[in-house]
């Protein structure tokens, strides 16, 4: 908003006051820093010259014109334009003339401006005048001016104006027949629009809409025929016309044929049937209504396209569970957590799923205690958990090792959820892995009716995880048995199992099968696993020969270029290098490591003690509690 003001003028925090604290000083020159140097120059030069303005300076004003634009003379009147239209944008039509009547030099542009600036505010005499004085028209001249005109009902000035016209372009034949639509003069208005040499959707919009208007569906469905390109306008007010009507049937078919409905179109159809008395087709039109848009708002988040679900969640007349539960998943996932919680703490009825998206946000976005409270929350509110809001939560515990609030989690969800799901059962294995608790992992997983790769996958990584190689290697063998294909993640547990005992042939030998049998790519982390296995120190010697060093050397190569800074993988491969003594290349390589800062970060592990996680480093020993 820009405002005047007898004493400062401000711009984006910018203040600028006459330091002896009466009026601004009345020459542009002590301005010109602050014009330079502001972030916002066009603003600030706004203000100033509205100053200028309204307190009568026009000499200074024109000075601060002529000294502020650079540039050659069209650049010049190009800028002062756009200041002219700014006025007349933020309703100073006064001011806009004065800086009109100050400007040096001036185009047809300049003068549109102005003529527009008169329009704008519903001055049609004085917009009326000004035409009369410009010394050059154009069409776009003569359209603002028959718009004008017609948008306040003067019919008979803006015929005049259309019949001066000495060049019409499409915009001005669609405004004389709008304007004449709107007037009621439907023949004429026929008329016109048969002489139109070009029409658009606008144009074709705006006769049937008149038609419809008076109830003449007849010559309405005549143009809608002929119609070669319709859009959502055109579908809907063919669709209003025949609900006035009771023809609803014809409507209903219009509606089902629509290539794209928004939410006028459903409202129009919804509102037809409950004029004329069809109480449930519209109670079921509107709930179609509503899994439509659900749909596309959740189609709209699952894409990531936040801005989309957003606009169509806006457009929605009536908030549902379901829109919102998805639009707080979309905020969630693009990590915005206050505007997800703000729209979850609206809703005036939360169900079970919103609760879980909501504890789900939280844990996506590393805030587990957040998560933990809301449960309770969600507890206390009388609302049902589901076993997917136990596996978040058991999820979430394994991550940050809470294996007594996981313990109490379990416990509180065999009360309250007696049918385990596999889903629930898979993060009930992963908690108890993580948390160190391998026994009961196994237990679990032992005792499960139907296990997926999920299920495979977890057990063999928290084996692996805890050194327990040769148990993952069972479990391994036990999946392929049952028919179960192993991906990328299986290879990773049961490489990382034999690079934690030394099984340096089996290690290779299940690298070999995941390229060659399974055909999987190795990922960055495979390769990190081979190496790491074909490094230990004391066992390359032992099953491998130099050839092996030149394979690891391969495998590192391609590490490297994935990812240059990785430095297990530079510390395993100089351990395969002194192991197959090729002390140069091991000694080139740590050389190597040190220029490009590459250094193995330390070990660490955490417990957690009466409520406060504890962290330990391998290379510090400085903990209070050591």
């Amino acid at each position: 908003m820009i405002t005047a003001s007898h004493n400062k003028v401000s711009d984006n925090g910018i203040k600028i006051a006459d330091p002896s604290g009466g009026m601004l000083s009345r020459h542009w020159e002590p301005f010109a820093d602050a014009l330079a140097n502001a972030p916002s120059p066009q603003r600030l030069l706004l203000s100033l010259l509205l100053h200028y303005l309204s307190n009568g300076w026009h000499d200074d004003a024109r000075n601060l014109l002529q000294n502020s634009s650079g540039g050659d003379l069209h650049s010049r009147v190009v800028r002062w334009t756009s200041l002219l239209s700014n006025f007349s944008r933020h309703g100073f039509v006064t001011e806009a003339r004065t800086l009109f009547d100050i400007m040096p030099h001036r185009n047809l542009v300049s003068y549109n401006a102005m003529l527009s600036a008169y329009l704008r505010s519903g001055m049609l005499d004085e917009a009326s005048r000004f035409f009369d004085t410009m010394p050059e028209r154009n069409v776009v001249s003569w359209t603002a001016l028959l718009g004008g005109f017609s948008d306040a009902g003067r019919i008979e000035d803006a015929k005049k104006v259309f019949d001066e016209m000495p060049q019409r372009n499409v915009v001005s034949w669609n405004a004389m027949v709008v304007a004449l639509v709107r007037n009621g003069d439907l023949e004429e208005a026929r008329i016109v629009f048969e002489e139109t040499p070009y029409k658009n959707v606008v144009s074709w919009n705006a006769m049937i809409a008149g038609y419809v208007e008076r109830g003449r569906m007849d010559e309405a469905r005549e143009l809608f025929e002929k119609m070669e390109f319709r859009n959502v306008v055109t579908w809907t007010s063919m669709i209003s016309g025949y609900c006035r009507e009771g023809n609803l049937e014809g409507a209903y078919c219009l509606f089902r044929a629509m290539p794209e409905k928004n939410v006028v179109s459903w409202t129009a159809m919804i509102g037809g049937f409950a004029w004329n008395g069809f109480y449930e087709e519209a109670l079921l039109l509107f709930l179609e209504m509503l899994r439509c848009f659900n749909s596309m708002i959740n189609g709209y988040v699952q894409a990531g396209q936040l801005e989309s679900a957003q606009e169509l969640f806006d457009m929605v007349p009536v908030r549902n569970k379901v829109a919102s539960t998805c639009m707080i998943a979309g905020y969630l996932s693009a990590g915005q957590v206050l505007k997800a919680w703000n729209l979850f703490n609206d809703m005036p009825d939360r169900d079970s799923i919103a609760w879980t998206e909501m504890i789900y946000g939280y844990v996506q976005n590393e805030l587990i205690a957040e998560a933990f409270c809301l449960f309770v929350e969600m507890m206390a509110h009388g609302v049902s958990p589901m076993s997917s809001t136990y596996a978040v939560l058991f999820g979430a515990m394994g991550s940050v090792a809470y294996l007594d609030q996981g313990r109490q989690l379990h416990g509180m969800q065999l009360k309250t959820v007696y049918v385990y799901d596999l889903i629930l059962e898979n993060s009930l294995i992963a908690m108890y892995a993580k948390c160190g608790e391998i026994d009961d992992a196994y237990r679990i997983f032992s005792n499960m009716t139907y296990r997926d790769k999920i299920s495979w996958n977890t057990m063999i990584m928290g084996l692996s995880d805890h050194g327990m190689a040769n148990k993952a290697l069972k479990v391994y063998e036990t999946m392929l048995e049952f028919g179960i294909y192993p991906d990328g993640l299986t290879f990773l547990g049961v490489l990382t199992a034999c690079a934690h005992v030394g099984l340096v042939d089996k290690g290779w030998e299940l690298f070999l099968a995941m390229v060659n049998a399974y055909a999987i790519q190795p990922g960055l982390e495979h390769y990190v696993s081979i190496i790491n296995l074909l490094g230990r120190a004391g066992k390359v010697k032992e099953a491998e020969d130099k050839t092996n060093a030149d394979v690891a050397r391969r495998a590192a190569k391609r590490l490297f270029e994935l990812e240059p800074l990785n430095a297990p993988g530079h510390v395993a491969l100089c351990n395969i290098y002194a192991a197959n003594d090729r002390h140069i290349e091991d000694t080139s390589l740590r050389k190597e490591m040190r220029m490009k800062g590459v250094r193995k970060a330390p070990g660490c592990s955490w417990i957690l003690v009466r409520g406060t996680v504890h962290i330990f480093f391998s290379d510090n020993k400085l903990h209070p509690r050591v």
